[in-house]
């Protein structure tokens, strides 16, 4: 699998504190590997655009679509409980 980033990704990503920026990139290799990782509760969010969700810590997810072999990412932000 492939990752890529839109604009508004990158971003809201480079506003993150450097922890959850790690968190986000750990949890991207266990994205690519297998999305059905435990740690990542990945979810359809959004059928209609085809818009899932994984978990990056306890407070943030990012959500991201899926297209032939690529993970194409939109947001990272926090989760509102």
């Amino acid at each position: 699998m492939i990752a890529s980033f839109t604009p508004h990704f990158r971003r809201s990503y480079r506003k993150l504190p450097k922890r959850i920026q790690g968190a986000f990139d750990k949890q991207l290799v266990y994205l690519l590997r297998d999305i059905s990782h435990p740690s990542l509760r990945a979810k359809k969010y959004d059928e209609q655009r085809n818009l899932w969700q994984a978990r990056v810590t306890g407070h943030y997810r990012c959500y991201f679509e899926i297209k032939n072999d690529s993970h194409i990412f939109h947001e990272i932000r926090i989760h509102a409980d």
